[in-house]
């Protein structure tokens, strides 16, 4: 299995459009991006390919990654940044099966797979198949599972990729604070390569109006707010699902440019053979 990180970036990626901070400004001296969130997982065996979540940057990834275009696709929630890039599918593909979670959003009054099929009727393309939580499925020789977190107000899930003939894992927080279900974190278990949701480090829950929570002993916030999981948490919940190798996606340009680049910070384009 083959996993390559073609976006790391949250909502508004790094380098930030129109911003010149200090992280955006070192990024571009860099030479390094982080685009809005999308991973390739690549089935060597079956020579298919299987994309989670359609980045907004899906046209900017695919021209300048190595990779195949994808045989099918996940969804892990319908937050823009994960979502939008599902339109290129447009005379790109002549079919795309899309998987999601069949989970009813109170917040939406449909699921996530419903959002996903009435967003995106128009392409003929694609076919959107609804998939219980926490229930495994077989996509392109591999065997996924969506699993709840929580990232209010809309339902969301992470994803575990296993390779049935190889033993191979790959584990994907989603879009998520602290606060995972033990379910969820029993699915996520023992990978290979988990990416987590860092978004900022814990000492900028300063700035947050709502501030940190999920606070370890020593006082130190694990959540931003109530959506995502800062550097603090994501580490935190890699140590306790037994995690060989975490990488820290969906990050920020808050970070401070002295930290944004550090272990294990991931930027766009990184390959792992699992």
């Amino acid at each position: 299995m083959r996993v390559t990180l073609l976006g790391t970036g949250d909502t508004t990626g790094t380098p930030t459009v129109g911003c010149d901070c200090d992280t955006c400004r070192s990024a571009r001296e860099r030479g390094v991006e982080r685009s809005r969130f999308s991973v390739h997982v690549e089935n060597e065996r079956t020579d298919e390919s299987l994309l989670v979540d359609f980045s907004p940057d899906f046209r900017h990834q695919f021209l300048t990654r190595d990779v195949p275009l994808p045989d099918a696709g996940v969804v892990t929630h319908v937050h823009f940044d994960h979502i939008d890039g599902l339109g290129n599918a447009y005379r790109v593909f002549d079919r795309l099966p899309v998987h999601a979670a069949d989970e009813t959003d109170p917040e939406t009054g449909e699921s996530v797979a419903e959002t996903v099929a009435d967003k995106y009727d128009y392409l003929q393309q694609v076919s959107v198949h609804d998939h219980a939580p926490l229930e495994p499925f077989r996509v392109c020789g591999l065997e996924l599972t969506l699993v709840p977190v929580d990232h209010p107000p809309l339902l969301c899930y992470g994803l575990a990729v296993e390779d049935p003939e190889t033993g191979a894992k790959l584990s994907i927080s989603g879009d998520t604070n602290y606060a995972v279900p033990e379910a969820s974190r029993n699915a996520l278990r023992d990978p290979d390569l988990f990416l987590a949701d860092a978004i900022v480090p814990a000492s900028l829950c300063e700035h947050h109006p709502l501030g940190g929570k999920h606070h370890d002993d020593e006082g130190i916030p694990r959540t931003f707010g109530t959506k995502h999981m800062t550097r603090e948490g994501a580490l935190a919940l890699a140590d306790d699902l037994n995690a060989a190798r975490t990488r820290l996606v969906h990050t920020a340009h808050f970070y401070p440019s002295d930290e944004a680049f550090e272990e294990p910070l991931a930027v766009d384009g990184e390959t792992y053979d699992l």
